[in-house]
């Protein structure tokens, strides 16, 4: 049987954190480690809880450290945990800002029950989880020179034809799983690539890549890749 999706929450209105852990909690493949208040309690649990959580979903507006500024902590101190951003303001300042940070998903307050699972899943299974809405507006960002949020990359000969070929899929936000079976290689095979193109990318997270991917024309949105 597969482990469950081990999350923390933070997020200052009681009534909806505590609803949106009711919610979680029902579905029998994620188990709400903790939830706390405010920022500040959040990276606290997070120094002094076992097991570490595979994802932390924070609301941006908090009082004692705010989204922004516990996201940046948890890449610093802990690389591995996976960051949702949710807020009542899905606009693309924030969206893009989140991710310029480490932000791997984004969720809108108003998301239904289904789409907050769905989120979850997703990023537990491919280590991000952008929807067609995010996509675009890192679209944008890229192609509009006055928003400067994406850094520079390396020219596209430090990619090989299989690394090409792997960010393509991780880009159309298959699995591990699914990359292997469609190429051919093994699972180990893939995460191999995935780390090569994390590296070359100077990215923390897989969707460093697919920002990468993006700017530099080697997927489009007007094709069938999202």
């Amino acid at each position: 049987m597969k482990d469950k999706i081990k999350i923390a929450l933070a997020d200052d209105e009681l009534l909806f954190r505590q609803g949106l852990k009711a919610i979680l909690e029902s579905n029998d493949t994620i188990d709400v480690i903790f939830d706390v208040e405010n920022g500040a309690y959040l990276i606290k649990e997070l120094r002094s809880t076992e097991p570490l959580r595979e994802i932390v979903i924070t609301d941006l507006k908090m009082r004692e450290l705010n989204g922004v500024e516990v996201t940046k902590l948890i890449k610093k101190e802990f690389p591995e945990i996976k960051v949702i951003a949710l807020t009542s303001y899905f606009s693309k300042p924030f969206i893009l800002n989140m991710i310029s940070i480490g932000a791997v998903a984004y969720l809108a307050k108003n998301s239904t029950p289904a789409l907050m699972i769905k989120t979850i899943e997703e990023v537990a299974d491919k280590g991000f989880y952008y929807d067609e809405q995010v996509m675009q507006y890192i679209h944008e960002s890229i192609v509009n020179p006055a928003d400067k949020k994406v850094k520079s990359s390396f020219d596209t000969t430090y990619f090989t034809k299989r690394e090409k070929e792997v960010l393509t899929l991780i880009c159309k936000q298959l699995t591990t799983g699914d990359i292997a079976e469609k190429l051919f290689i093994s699972p180990a095979t893939v995460e191999g690539h995935r780390n090569n193109l994390l590296l070359k990318t100077e990215s923390k997270n897989v969707a460093g890549p697919v920002i990468y991917a993006l700017k530099n024309k080697l997927v489009s949105l007007e094709s069938d890749t999202f």
